[in-house]
């Protein structure tokens, strides 16, 4: 279209302006500059659907949105909730983003049609590929290892060597982990699964239990805590719970953290379970664009360094944090698993579960 064609246009449409009633005209001028001006109704927000309830995630949404103009709204409850919520909102979902503890989760989501693919050079650069999914429905932010912990009085590092180890006769009534419940023992017996097959992971999860000094109870913290207090000398725990512990404002907390070590498993095998927090962008998002850029910032190199310091858990290059705490725990060989075949193998799990009688 010539530029004089366009003059023609405008010049048309201000005579027909200026020739309305009055009121007709501010409605009408009202109109075009809606359709003109950027909405406001998600252009600069994105909603967040989070089973984390740390306040230092908190301050990184507030961090993001200094950085980008883009408010954070979240809502919190517990990973079954949202995923149920995000089922029955359907389309009409506000959810740009369902962020979740456990790669087994993510995958669940996934399988429930709720997550789209979702790619970017910076994701695609910041995340491994085993800590994403195959076809991009979800990406890690960061990294937790589900090892022993022991008791500093009675277990030397040098008794101690690998996940399936604690099937030994030498460990009975030694060890405490929480209810088969629980998803992240789940992933771990998935690992197991994926490594040496559902039979001799059904042998070990039986001796496991066989093993145990009490009836599988409570959360990672009281299988610690249990340690500390002389009812068993192993427990199966998530690493940042010990960094929870030992920066607790309880003293009786920082003192159980005093008493524990940190041994990382299956060193001269297939290295130590890992698991993730992630992230997904929703089917429905109303804000695609925002959710992916959100995703960028968490896998990116600032909320990486937070990570460590404030919750605790490794970054996606575990072997760059800098914190001081987890530097104590030592170095250590990572399964390399994709962490999607857990979610896969979750099922297998829970069925072993069961027949193990692992309450």
């Amino acid at each position: 279209m010539s530029l004089n064609n366009v003059e023609t246009i405008f010049s048309t449409l201000s005579t027909c302006i200026y020739s309305m009633n009055p009121m007709f005209r501010i409605s009408f001028i009202a109109i075009i500059v809606s359709f003109l001006l950027p909405s406001s109704g998600g252009a600069k927000e994105v909603t967040v659907y989070s089973h984390r309830h740390y306040e230092a995630d908190d301050a990184l949404y507030a961090k993001f949105t200094k950085q980008t103009g883009i408010k954070v709204n979240i809502v919190k409850a517990s990973a079954d909730a949202l995923l149920e919520r995000i089922k029955a909102e359907g389309n009409n979902s506000p959810a740009d983003v369902l962020i979740t503890a456990d790669a087994g989760r993510l995958v669940r989501a996934r399988a429930a049609g709720v997550l789209q693919p979702a790619t970017s050079a910076k994701l695609a650069a910041q995340v491994p590929q085993n800590m994403r999914d195959a076809d991009n429905h979800w990406h890690a932010f960061t990294v937790r290892a589900r090892v022993l912990i022991y008791s500093k009085e009675r277990v030397k590092p040098s008794d101690l060597s690998s996940y399936e180890d604690l099937a030994g006769a030498k460990w009975k009534g030694r060890v405490v982990a929480r209810s088969s419940t629980n998803i992240y023992n789940q992933s771990l017996l998935a690992s197991i699964v994926a490594a040496a097959g559902p039979d001799q992971a059904t042998a070990w999860a039986t001796a496991v239990r066989g093993n145990m000094a009490r009836a599988p109870e409570g959360s990672d913290r009281d299988q610690i805590r249990a340690v500390a207090a002389g009812i068993a000398d192993v427990a199966i725990a998530n690493t940042y719970y010990v960094g929870l512990l030992a920066n607790s404002p309880d003293p009786k907390d920082r003192e159980v953290a005093g008493k524990i070590g940190v041994f990382f498993p299956n060193q001269n095998g297939r290295g130590a379970h890992v698991n993730i927090s992630g992230g997904g962008v929703v089917k429905s998002a109303p804000n695609r664009n925002n959710a992916i850029k959100l995703l960028e910032f968490l896998t990116g190199s600032q909320a990486q360094a937070s990570f460590p310091e404030t919750t605790y858990e490794y970054p996606l290059d575990i072997s760059g944090t800098q914190s001081k705490l987890l530097k104590s725990w030592g170095a250590f060989k990572a399964d390399n698993l994709p962490l999607q075949t857990l979610g896969e193998k979750n099922a297998d799990a829970v069925k072993i579960f069961a027949r193990a009688r692992w309450k």
